[in-house]
């Protein structure tokens, strides 16, 4: 247990640092809004090709941590739906079914792959992205998808929802990652000098936007979609996945892995796709805030049991 919270106190430090700089010296929304799409944009996706090209792929078990991530979401995602007439009968409309949904389907990368970091080093990163390539495809086409059908007044064709997908710069990291790996392809030294300090950066920079992200009104008394979100992700979510990791056979750090990327909070872009996509966004907000604090809590409890 010493271990695993000594590799989550730096990511919680930072997100708090980021809570309060947003509150200090950095109170400009623009400020943000830029850091945020610099990492989303270059510096993240820079690390997942970075650290793609480095994986040694055949060493670890990509069928079982990626199936058993995959399969968790699309499980966590059907009982969503399954749901979704219950919701409505205590009076969560379609938006906030919106935010239900991706508050319980979304994870948080920068947090996922900062710990997965901290307790296996590059091997943890490794498998971290290698989760990232299952599940980001997946939980961007559903939750695109819910959005568009019970949030959005008018409804998305196919091709709006696909071309959604095609702009996601981190799915075409992963794509281009796992690309050179498998082809053995050459990059030149100047390429990785330059990927891993920004690479480097793009983690840190990332926790402190998730901790600007924070709103910490109506913490106290939060509402029953937003208790249901919490419950979904960070309590059955981890459930669901190290089920599914166990009976793929997985072990030690492997496991461990799967745990950590299924019992992180939920993406705080998730919170931009509801504002564009006209979802609940106030009530992502309070997800994400709780999951996120939360989080320092069970994340701890959900790695040491299987570590």
């Amino acid at each position: 247990m010493a271990l695993v919270v000594a590799a989550l106190l730096p990511v919680f430090l930072l997100i708090v640092l980021g809570f309060v700089l947003k509150r200090s010296l950095l109170r400009l929304e623009t400020q943000w809004h830029g850091l945020e799409r610099l990492t989303y944009y270059v510096l993240f996706p820079l690390l997942l090709i970075q650290t793609l090209v480095r994986a040694d792929l055949s060493a670890v078990p990509v069928a079982g941590v990626g199936g058993a991530l995959l399969l968790s979401a699309l499980l966590m995602s059907l009982l969503c739906l399954v749901l979704r007439p219950v919701l409505a009968r205590c009076a969560v409309d379609g938006p906030a079914f919106t935010s239900i949904f991706q508050g319980a389907t979304r994870w948080q990368t920068y947090v996922a792959l900062s710990v997965s970091g901290n307790l296996y080093g590059d091997t943890g990163l490794a498998l971290a992205s290698v989760a990232m390539v299952a599940i980001i495809p997946l939980v961007n086409v559903f939750s695109v998808a819910v959005l568009a059908h019970y949030a959005s007044p008018e409804k998305q064709a196919v091709r709006a929802i696909l071309m959604t997908m095609v702009r996601n710069p981190l799915i075409w990291a992963c794509a281009i990652g796992l690309t050179l790996n498998v082809l053995h392809l050459p990059l030149p030294r100047i390429w990785h000098e330059v990927a891993d300090a920004l690479g480097r950066s793009s983690l840190a920079i990332g926790l402190l936007v998730t901790g600007a992200g924070l709103h910490l009104a109506g913490m106290l008394r939060p509402s029953l979609a937003a208790a249901v979100a919490v419950f979904l992700k960070l309590a059955l979510m981890p459930v669901l996945a190290i089920t599914l990791a166990l009976w793929f056979g997985l072990s030690g750090s492997n496991l461990a892995i799967v745990a950590v990327c299924s019992a992180v909070p939920t993406s705080s872009s998730a919170y931009v796709l509801a504002r564009q996509m006209g979802g609940d966004a106030p009530l992502l907000a309070q997800i994400i805030t709780l999951q996120t604090i939360l989080a320092a809590i069970t994340m701890p409890v959900v790695i040491a049991l299987v570590a």
